[in-house]
């Protein structure tokens, strides 16, 4: 499939970011917005420039993972200035501009396309070492418009859960990223085990094995395992990244080995 080039606003709005990591999941409710937002913010921690671009317009929960909920971008010479969120991290999003978080957004594909554009073209990010993209869920138009777009991405993590259904749908994601010509980064297991906080005993609950089997099908790298803990849920409820307030848990430790594999995979030096 022909990839278009970027139309020279998106190139000139992109031209000073280094790095780009696109996250994506097949289907909704695996993490994909949790680990985009948690993996700016392991990039922030390591004094690294980085932002973070949710262009998931009809379901965009950015701003409340970041805690950022009520803020509003700013203009200056009719570009849009992202705000600024927890270790300097750059965030736009489609809730910044929503009356009420809880806003429905009743658009056609059409004015989602221009509203990409817009994201893509019309906002100001100035230097990053790295600029985290949290796409929408599934392989629809949004999807192919995005990875159409955004000019020399590094990559793309496909996000899943080890339920075969959703293993099913990451298989149908790394087709399509494929098929745009854009390198795959490899697949990571999210809600891969829960550890009892009683016993210790640990519960395979969604399965085991999927994912590895895919990612070995397809020939792109299984980026690891993160476990289910009940506090990432709360922490992203609250708008706190897990990754800035339970650095020792296993789940952090995880998600650092994961922050050093996609850095080495991209050639992006962190302290």
């Amino acid at each position: 499939m022909s990839k278009p080039m970027a139309s020279p606003e998106i190139l000139e709005a992109m031209k000073d970011i280094k790095h780009k990591i696109v996250v994506l999941s097949g289907k909704g409710g695996v993490g994909k917005t949790t680990v985009a937002t948690n993996l700016a913010i392991a990039f922030a921690k390591r004094k690294l420039a980085a932002g973070v671009l949710d262009v998931d317009i009809y379901g965009p929960n950015v701003p409340k993972l970041l805690g950022l909920e009520g803020q509003r971008p700013t203009v200056e010479e009719n570009f849009i200035q992202p705000v600024v969120g927890p270790l300097g991290l750059k965030v736009m999003s489609m809730g910044f501009l929503l009356q009420k978080s809880d806003d429905a957004v009743a658009w056609r594909g059409p004015l989602v396309a221009k509203a990409i554009n817009q994201f893509l073209g019309n906002v100001r990010w100035g230097k990053l070492d790295v600029l985290v993209a949290d796409l929408p869920p599934g392989t629809g138009d949004e999807i192919l418009s995005i990875l159409q777009l955004i000019p020399d991405i590094s990559g793309v993590v496909i996000v899943s859960t080890p339920q075969e259904v959703a293993v099913l749908d990451a298989r149908r994601a790394i087709q399509l990223v494929e098929k745009m010509g854009v390198p795959v980064l490899g697949l990571l297991e999210n809600m891969a085990e829960f550890v009892c906080p009683n016993c210790e005993e640990v519960h395979k609950i969604f399965g085991e094995g999927a994912a590895k089997q895919a990612a070995k099908e397809y020939n792109v790298e299984h980026l690891g395992t993160l476990p289910l803990d009940p506090r990432v849920i709360s922490l992203s409820d609250e708008g706190t990244p897990f990754v800035m307030e339970m650095p020792d848990s296993k789940v952090a430790k995880a998600f650092e080995k994961l922050v050093d594999k996609l850095a080495k995979k991209i050639g992006m030096k962190t302290a």
